[in-house]
């Protein structure tokens, strides 16, 4: 597929995590201390298992960078495994009893073998590792022209933030989530999210929730309504949904606009003069419903995303399965695991919506370089303010 791309690969238990990113401009700054946070951050949050004390992740850039900037070249993250001990029949045994709510029942049939191993060692939410370190990266890209993300947690079963970010107050909403221990920027709900957690280990069970993603700065236009497929909400659900145990996706009120007339719905258009030299061009809304796209494009707004994570499959106490070998009824085998990782998914969210956002902005203005492609930005905001044309485009009477 041309323009920006990445590509993951690698196993839980497997040696290293890689993830190839294609398309990046010459000249990107690689901030490799930002993409090493943002992993570290996806290994934290109340409710993390064992694996996370054991691993300490940090990229390994084997090409496309030279002195600190990309090269044009395709860049490969590697992100080794501490914890590596896939070929090691004693500490990673065959698995004959599958999970419900995990891919080794579906895996197992799917491959032919009763041997859950293969499929859980790669359906494994250790892949995510790659993919944000990817991501990452790219973010430092849309840094380049003024564009951040910012993802925390809405909710953890029923303990649910309302806290509202706007573009004035998300960086200090994000202070507020880094000092959280669930990564939520409320510290009352941040408490009772904890003791949801602590009770949830308790009861040998776990639990899920709701991560939101916040987009600031993007010009009008990134994406497309031609082609299906182009549709950046689109790319961005399909981008969300691939997210281990996510299962509901929703850009900006989401589901909730069944449940309203459309004059509540819809954003109304106005424009101000004194945000021209914006990304916004001026336009501006009072409401922010739509989520920041219509038509499978950016309209100037913070492009908003939730998603759902279920609680996590492996359950300590485990549930009613059927062992594959002799198909007789047993309780599902314990692999090592989470009791909640809805912070680390809020991370890994946070990390892929901003991702398809930089594809969207490269499709519109990529250039072999950061400075060509600042070129082609600058000059599409220049335009865009001179509207009407002058002369205006012929029309055939």
């Amino acid at each position: 597929m041309p323009g920006l791309t990445y590509l993951t690969a690698g196993e839980s238990h497997g040696p290293a995590g890689l993830c190839t990113v294609s398309g990046l401009p010459a000249g990107v700054v690689v901030d490799e201390d930002f993409i090493n946070a943002e992993l570290a951050r996806r290994q934290g949050g109340y409710g993390r298992g064992g694996r996370q004390r054991i691993e300490t992740d940090r990229i390994q850039i084997l090409s496309g960078v030279r002195r600190g900037h990309t090269t044009g070249a395709p860049v490969t993250l590697l992100v080794p495994n501490k914890d590596s001990r896939l070929d090691d029949l004693e500490r990673t045994p065959p698995v004959h009893r599958p999970r419900p709510g995990h891919a080794d029942l579906a895996g197992s049939v799917k491959w032919l073998t009763d041997d859950c191993r293969e499929t859980l060692e790669r359906a494994s939410a250790r892949e995510t590792a790659a993919r944000v370190a990817g991501c990452a990266l790219a973010r430092c890209y849309l840094r380049e022209f003024g564009i951040e993300a910012f993802g925390f947690v809405r909710q953890i079963l029923d303990a649910r933030t309302e806290a509202d970010i706007t573009p004035d107050n998300w960086a200090q909403m994000r202070e507020a989530r880094d000092q959280s221990e669930t990564y939520c920027p409320d510290a009352d709900v941040t408490k009772r999210q904890c003791e949801i957690i602590r009770q949830a280990k308790i009861d040998k069970d776990t639990v899920g929730g709701i991560v939101e993603a916040h987009v600031f700065g993007c010009p009008p236009g990134l994406g497309s309504c031609v082609q299906w497929m182009d549709k950046l909400d689109a790319r961005i659900a399909y981008s969300v949904m691939g997210i281990q145990a996510f299962k509901a996706v929703e850009i900006g009120l989401g589901r909730a606009c069944a449940e309203r007339p459309g004059s509540q719905v819809h954003d109304p258009i106005y424009f101000d003069r004194a945000k021209i030299n914006t990304p916004s061009l001026g336009f501006v809304r009072p409401t922010n419903n739509a989520g920041g796209t219509e038509g499978g494009m950016t309209n100037a707004q913070p492009v908003v995303v939730r998603g759902t994570m279920k609680p996590i499959s492996t359950l300590l106490r485990g549930l009613p399965s059927v062992n594959l070998q002799t198909r007789e009824p047993e309780d599902s085998q314990y692999e090592r695991s989470d009791i909640c990782a809805v912070s680390a998914a809020s991370v890994v969210m946070e990390n892929v919506v901003a991702f398809e956002v930089a594809r969207a902005f490269d499709t519109k203005f990529a250039g072999d370089s950061v400075q060509e492609t600042k070129s082609n930005y600058t000059r599409f905001l220049e335009m865009a303010r001179d509207l009407p044309l002058d002369p205006p485009i012929a029309t055939i009477a």
